[in-house]
C-alpha cells in the first residue's frame, strides 16, 4: 500500500459488504450463537465509514488508518468480535507503517493472524474466524513467496478464506458460545469465519476491481442448508 488510498477503499468495502450481508451474518450467529454478530460487525463498520468520510491529513500511512479502524471495531462492535477484530486491524496498522509492497501486507496480516489467535486462543479446527484467517494468510504469503503479485496474493487469500470457512460446517465447536452447544453446532457455518471470508473477499476486489465487488460468498454460504 504506497499511501492510505488501498487501505480506505479495503475499509469502506468490508464496510459495504457487512452491510449488505448483516441479515445473513445474523442469521448464522442464532443457529450457534447469540443472535447478534451482523447487526453488531455492522455497527463497528458503521463507525468505520464515519471515520472515512472525516477530513483526514495528507501524511497518514495506511498502517495509520489502518489501527485508528481497529480501535473503532474494538468500541463498538463489543463482545469477542469486537476485541479480535479490533485486535487484528491493530496489529496489521502497527505492522505495515508506512510500508509498501505485497510482502509487507502479507507480514502485516501475519500479525492480525497472530493478535487474533493470542487473544481468543483458537486453533485451526476450533470452529471460529481462525478457520477461514489462517489459510487466507498461508495462501497470500505462499503467492508472494513465488513472485505473484498484490491481486494474485489477495485473490487466493480470498478464495482460501471462503473455503476454510466452509470447512467449519461439519466442525464441532471448541472455542465461544458455539461451544456450549457440543455437538449440535456440527452442521452450521461459523459467523466470524463467513464475516472473515468477506473481509478477504473485499480486499482482493478493491486490488484487482475496485468497486466491481463480487459478493457471491456471502449469498451462497449464508443460504439455509449450505
Amino acid at each position: 500500500m504506497q499511501d492510505d488510498a488501498l487501505a480506505r477503499a479495503w475499509l469502506r468495502g468490508f464496510a459495504r459488504a457487512v452491510e449488505e450481508g448483516e441479515e445473513k451474518l445474523t442469521a448464522l450467529d442464532s443457529a450457534i450463537g447469540d443472535g447478534d454478530h451482523g447487526i453488531n460487525m455492522r455497527r463497528g463498520t458503521g463507525q468505520v465509514r464515519r471515520m472515512l468520510l472525516r477530513d483526514r491529513a495528507a501524511t497518514e500511512t495506511s498502517g495509520e488508518l489502518l489501527g485508528e479502524a481497529g480501535l473503532l471495531l474494538r468500541d463498538h462492535v463489543g463482545g469477542a468480535a469486537g476485541v479480535l477484530y479490533g485486535s487484528a486491524f491493530q496489529a496489521i496498522g502497527a505492522a505495515l507503517g508506512d510500508r509498501t509492497g505485497a510482502a509487507q501486507l502479507g507480514d502485516a496480516l501475519q500479525a492480525g493472524l497472530d493478535a487474533v489467535v493470542r487473544l481468543g486462543a483458537a486453533a485451526a479446527g476450533d470452529k471460529t474466524m481462525v478457520d477461514a484467517y489462517g489459510p487466507a494468510v498461508t495462501s497470500f504469503r505462499a503467492v508472494c513467496s513465488q513472485g505473484g503479485n498484490l491481486g494474485e496474493a489477495t485473490t487466493a487469500a480470498a478464495a482460501a478464506a471462503e473455503a476454510g470457512a466452509r470447512t467449519t460446517i461439519p466442525m464441532q465447536a471448541r472455542k465461544g458460545r458455539a461451544s456450549y452447544l457440543g455437538y449440535r453446532s456440527i452442521g452450521h457455518l461459523d459467523p466470524g469465519a463467513a464475516s472473515t471470508a468477506m473481509l478477504f473477499r473485499t480486499l482482493a476486489e478493491e486490488v484487482t476491481a475496485g468497486p466491481d465487488r463480487d459478493l457471491s460468498f456471502v449469498r451462497i454460504a449464508c443460504m439455509p442448508g449450505v
